[in-house]
C-alpha cells in the first residue's frame, strides 16, 4: 500500500519583494497533482537566478503555478494523476517545475520529468533540469550550434555556463568562455573551453576577433555586452540572449547587424507552453541523458544548503562567488 500523503509540508516562501532575507520557512498544504501531473517528494531543489528575480518581485509565476520559489527538483514520485503513464510511485526523478521547488512536495507535468541519471546523487540530479533545458533549447535548437563552430558563453562558471561548455565541447564546437577570476577561468578550461577569458584582464571582443569571430554567443549579461557581442560575432553569427544581469536597454548600432548579416534572438524558459517544455525534455532524454548515464558529462556542484537556509543560498548565488550549481537539501 502506498504511504498516505501528509496534509502539510515545510516550505520556503517569499514574504515580500526584497533581498535574500525575505525568504522564510513556512508550512503549506501538500499540493495534489492535477490532470497530467505527478507529485514529487522533494529530496533536493536547485537554486537559480530566476528564483532571485521572483524573490525581488521582478519575475511573477505563470498563472496557476505555485507562488513558492524553485524551478527544479529531484526526488521520488509520491502521487500520479489518473491516466499518467511512464512513471510509477517511488520512481527517482528530476524535473523542471513551474514553481514550488523550495518545499517537501512539488507538482509538475509528468512529461517535464526525467529519470535520475545513473550514478548521480539526488543533489546532482536537482542541478540538472533548469540549466539543461535552458542550454539545450538556446544553444542547440534556437542557436543551432554545429561541430567546428566557435562558441562563446558568458558567465562560464555559472550553472548555465558549466553546462553549456560541456555540451558544446562534447558536440564538437570550439568553446570560449568569460569569467571573473583565474580560478573560474581554470574551471571553464577544465570542462572543455579552449580558452577562458578573465574579463577583468582581457577584452573578449579582441580575443574572438583574433579567432575570426564567434559563430554563436550565449549571453546572460546584457547591458553594454550587447554591442560588444555584435562586434565579437563572425559574419552570419548568432547571438542568443537569455538574461540581463546588467539590464535589457542599451544603444545598439544595427548597421553592424545588417552588414555582418547577424541574427539576434533570445528566450525565457518558464513562460513557454507545457508542450514546448515536454518536447525539450524528450530531446534531452534522447540526446543528453545517455551522456549523463555514461558519466561523460556531469553537473558542476558548488554548495549545498539546508532548506531552512535558503536565504544564505541566495546570498551566495548573488555574490557570484560560486562555481557551478547551488542546491537545497530538503529531505
Amino acid at each position: 500500500m502506498p504511504t498516505p500523503l501528509p496534509d502539510t509540508m515545510r516550505a520556503i516562501e517569499i514574504t515580500a519583494p526584497g533581498g535574500p532575507e525575505v525568504l522564510r520557512p513556512t508550512v503549506r498544504p501538500v499540493p495534489r497533482p492535477a490532470a497530467g501531473q505527478i507529485l514529487i517528494a522533494v529530496n533536493h531543489a536547485g537554486v537559480n537566478r530566476p528564483d532571485a528575480l521572483q524573490r525581488a518581485g521582478a519575475y511573477d509565476p505563470p498563472p496557476g503555478a505555485s507562488d513558492l520559489p524553485g524551478l527544479e527538483a529531484a526526488g521520488r514520485v509520491a502521487a500520479l494523476s489518473p491516466g499518467v503513464d511512464g512513471w510509477a510511485l517511488g520512481d527517482p526523478v528530476c524535473a523542471l517545475l513551474p514553481g514550488g521547488g523550495y518545499a517537501e512536495y512539488a507538482v509538475t507535468q509528468a512529461d517535464h520529468a526525467l529519470p535520475v541519471p545513473q550514478g548521480l546523487s539526488m543533489a546532482q540530479a536537482a542541478a540538472l533540469p533548469e540549466t539543461f533545458f535552458t542550454v539545450w533549447t538556446n544553444v542547440f535548437l534556437r542557436g543551432a550550434l554545429k561541430a567546428g563552430e566557435r562558441f562563446l558563453v558568458h558567465g562560464g562558471s555559472s550553472g548555465i555556463g558549466t553546462t553549456a561548455i560541456q555540451l558544446a565541447h562534447h558536440f564538437g564546437a570550439r568553446v570560449f568562455a568569460t569569467a571573473g577570476s583565474d580560478e573560474k577561468c581554470a574551471a571553464c578550461e577544465h570542462l572543455g573551453a579552449e580558452r577562458a577569458i578573465n574579463y577583468r584582464d582581457a577584452d573578449f571582443v579582441e580575443v574572438l576577433k583574433a579567432e575570426g569571430g564567434a559563430h554563436l554567443i550565449l549571453d546572460m549579461v546584457g547591458g553594454d555586452y550587447l554591442p560588444r557581442n555584435v562586434r565579437a560575432l563572425a559574419e552570419d553569427g548568432r547571438l542568443v540572449q537569455i538574461a540581463f544581469l546588467q539590464g535589457p536597454k542599451v544603444e545598439l548600432n544595427f548597421a553592424q547587424v545588417m552588414v555582418k548579416r547577424l541574427t539576434i534572438t533570445g528566450s525565457t524558459l518558464r513562460p513557454q507552453s507545457d508542450a514546448a517544455k515536454a518536447a525539450i525534455a524528450a530531446d534531452l532524454r534522447a540526446q543528453v541523458w545517455p551522456l549523463l548515464d555514461a558519466g561523460r558529462i556531469a553537473p558542476v556542484m558548488d554548495q549545498t544548503f539546508d532548506l531552512q537556509d535558503a536565504a544564505a543560498a541566495h546570498a551566495r548565488m548573488e555574490s557570484s562567488a560560486h562555481i557551478g550549481k547551488i542546491v537545497l537539501k530538503v529531505s
